[in-house]
């Protein structure tokens, strides 16, 4: 995926819901002048970032990594076959894990699904709203929340509040692959 393209997806999407960058700075907390510098940027920010702006949307985060962000339609499912999920590819914003997607089309939803592939080295914490499930598909992972350390191995899971600091590495010579669900409390559109 492109981080160009996640950039520009996010100013077609704010204009889509006719809010100026001063609405969607008061809606995310943001700054007025960090939203134009994201919308220009050709790396994407933080997904703790772009889930702030998804969240004051109304849309689900990964709407902003389509590659046309058509407006959703009203479905109630999202059928995905195994070959036809995003992969995102690790960035320095990304904080080297690489994503994908699952479920992307599901509008309307409070998770966000994903396979995620652990870097080697721990760059970054990350703290957000919500809840957030983890289960060890493949490799070993250190996982980190708050002050303390998990050794988590195939078929491990973790569900936990995602408001603490936490972060995760890979352990051994292959990447740790996860599913990871989301989960958002319902986001209030203003």
């Amino acid at each position: 995926m492109d981080e160009k393209i996640i950039c520009k997806n996010i100013k077609k999407l704010r204009k889509q819901n006719h809010f100026t960058l001063e609405k969607l700075a008061t809606l995310t907390g943001l700054t007025k002048g960090y939203l134009s510098k994201v919308e220009r940027s050709e790396k994407a920010p933080p997904y703790s970032t772009l889930n702030k702006i998804a969240g004051a949307l109304g849309i689900e985060v990964t709407s902003i990594f389509g590659k046309n962000s058509e407006p959703l339609n009203d479905i109630r499912i999202s059928f995905q076959k195994k070959d036809e999920g995003t992969i995102i590819k690790a960035t320095s914003q990304l904080s080297g894990y690489d994503y994908e997607v699952l479920g992307a089309s599901k509008p309307g939803k409070n998770m966000e699904p994903f396979i995620i592939y652990s870097p080697w080295e721990i760059t970054k914490m990350y703290s957000h709203e919500g809840e957030e499930f983890m289960y060890v598909m493949e490799g070993r992972l250190e996982f980190l929340y708050g002050d303390k350390t998990y050794i988590m191995e195939k078929g491990d899971n973790v569900y936990f509040d995602s408001c603490i600091p936490h972060s995760g590495k890979s352990l051994g010579d292959k990447k740790a692959v996860l599913l990871v669900v989301i989960y958002f409390y319902k986001r209030n559109r203003q």
